[in-house]
Order: C-alpha cells, then sequence, then structure tokens
C-alpha cells in the first residue's frame, strides 16, 4: 500500500508539471515559419554564431583568419550543430513515441509528450530551413556514430532515454543561449535559437522530472550502467557537432582546423562551465558516477 501511495504521489508531481507545461506551450509556442521572413537577402558582414563560440576562436588558426573567412567558418559551424541537432531530434521522437505507446491517453504527461514531438518535428524543419538559407549544405554524423545513433534509439528507455534527450539538448541550448541576443550574428539565426531556447526550456524541465521519477528505488547496479550509457550518448553527440566537412565547407585546410579545434583551451572552458548546471543534475539523481565522468571529461562537459 505504501509503494502505491508512493507512486501515485510520483504520477501526480508528474502531470502537474506537465498541465504547467501544456499550458505554457499553449500561450508561448512559436512558429519559425511564418515568423521570419526566409527571402530576405543575408547580411554578409554577419556571423552564424557568435565568434567567441567557434571552435577555432583563441587558436592561432582563427588569428589567421580574414574577417570574411571567420563569418564563413561560423556560419559552415553552426549549420552543422542544427543539423546534427535535426539528427538526434529525430532520435529523441521516437523514443517519446515509444515511450507513450499505449500510455493514458487522457493525462497531462501523455499530451505533454505528443505536444513536445510536435515541437521537434517544428524544430527539425526551422533548423533544415536555417541551414540551407546559410550554407546550403546538409551536414550528418559519421557512419559509425548514425549506426550507433539508432542502437541507442532501440535500446533506450526509462531514465536512459530522457537523461540522454536532456544531455543533447542542453548541450544545444548552450550553443543557441551564447548566441541569441548577439547582433554581430544573422538575425534569422537569432530568432532561430530564441524560439529553440524558448520551447526547449519545457521540453528540458519534462525530461528532468521523467529522470527523476525513472530514478526512485533504481538499485546499484542498473544506475551504474545508465550512468555509464547516457555519458557515451553524450560523448558521440557532443564529439559530432562540427563535422570535419564544414571547415572544408569554409575553405580552411580541414586538418589543421580538426587538430587546433582539439586542442582549444578557450573552447574547452567555454563548454565546461556552460555544462556545470546539466553536470549538477546528473549528480542529483545518481548518474555521475566515475566511469560515466571519464565520458564527460573527454569531450570537456565535465
Amino acid at each position: 500500500m505504501l509503494r502505491e501511495n508512493t507512486v501515485s504521489m510520483r504520477d501526480q508531481g508528474t502531470d502537474e508539471v506537465s498541465r504547467r507545461l501544456l499550458e505554457s506551450s499553449a500561450r508561448l509556442s512559436r512558429n519559425a515559419m511564418t515568423e521570419i521572413d526566409w527571402s530576405l537577402p543575408m547580411d554578409p558582414t554577419k556571423y552564424g554564431g557568435s565568434p567567441e563560440w567557434s571552435t577555432l576562436y583563441g587558436t592561432a588558426y582563427w588569428d589567421e583568419l580574414s574577417e570574411e573567412q571567420r563569418i564563413s567558418v561560423t556560419r559552415h559551424e553552426f549549420a552543422s550543430i542544427m543539423n546534427i541537432g535535426i539528427w538526434f531530434e529525430m532520435i529523441l521522437q521516437e523514443m517519446v513515441i515509444r515511450d507513450q505507446y499505449l500510455g493514458g491517453y487522457h493525462s497531462p504527461e501523455f499530451q505533454f509528450a505528443l505536444t513536445e514531438i510536435a515541437d521537434e518535428c517544428r524544430h527539425s524543419i526551422m533548423f533544415a530551413k536555417a541551414s540551407e538559407k546559410m550554407v546550403g549544405t546538409s551536414y550528418k554524423p559519421s557512419t559509425k556514430v548514425g549506426r550507433l545513433g539508432k542502437f541507442f534509439k532501440m535500446t533506450a528507455k526509462n531514465e536512459i532515454a530522457y537523461a540522454g534527450i536532456l544531455v543533447a539538448e542542453e548541450v544545444l541550448d548552450v550553443f543557441q543561449r551564447g548566441c541569441m541576443r548577439d547582433e554581430r550574428v544573422l538575425p534569422f539565426i537569432r530568432t532561430v535559437n530564441e524560439i529553440h531556447v524558448l520551447e526547449e526550456s519545457r521540453h528540458m524541465k519534462f525530461a528532468r522530472e521523467e529522470v527523476r521519477e525513472s530514478m526512485q528505488g533504481v538499485g546499484g547496479l542498473r544506475r551504474q550502467f545508465s550512468a555509464l550509457y547516457i555519458s557515451m550518448g553524450a560523448f558521440f553527440i557532443v564529439s559530432s557537432l562540427v563535422r570535419p566537412q564544414a571547415y572544408s565547407d569554409a575553405g580552411l585546410d580541414v586538418d589543421r582546423a580538426v587538430r587546433e579545434a582539439r586542442g582549444n583551451t578557450h573552447f574547452q572552458s567555454m563548454i565546461r562551465s556552460s555544462c556545470a548546471h546539466l553536470m549538477e543534475f546528473l549528480d542529483e539523481v545518481g548518474l555521475l558516477t566515475r566511469p560515466a565522468m571519464h565520458y564527460y571529461r573527454k569531450v570537456h562537459m565535465l
């Protein structure tokens, strides 16, 4: 009876959060397809993202680039980040649909989950449209990572699925918050960032609630496995954000750009400080284990 009451209270808490998020979505959702005039020409002096968020900012290579090259590389980098965002949002949608299959259709949790899926569809179209306009190129993860993504979406459930969603969305949020109010950045990209940050804040709150619920009463072995699996997923997502092709398309020496980006302590520090809140949450729910920390450190999230 005590367990039933505890489960019931958790369900009520999740439903209350979902109900508030549904109300927020109804009031505040935005549509980039109508809000942005996609036919307007781009200002050639505007960046694709804040220069400080370029993977090359602070390196010797960055110092050698002309202003035109710097603008080009930020546009291709950010297009790559948005395209990898599309890839993961498609994984996210499949995991959420599977999780809610035969769920309580009347419940606020189910209804917000479908609202989230609808949002992610719009976000993916928005990212596709934005990258098409900005650089006219599609970027995809490597074949290996693409296959691992298929495996992840087929096997991830409960806290693994929702913490994986949270990690991916938090990382994308980091880049977008850093650029969305920067007047050096293309205006339509700033609007894309604003829309995504606003709507993803609801999705991340929902994911945190689902993770907390899933971790209630979890044993040590499952906790260790989940923490490691999530961190490995984070490693492959973060290391795939800026594809080497982006440097090539920007007219740079790919080998040198990749080498200098990997050793860029400025960029590493930006990622680490911006992920502090995420790491605190994972630690709070018991998903920041020593083996997991190894993978987060490899991509400078910790």
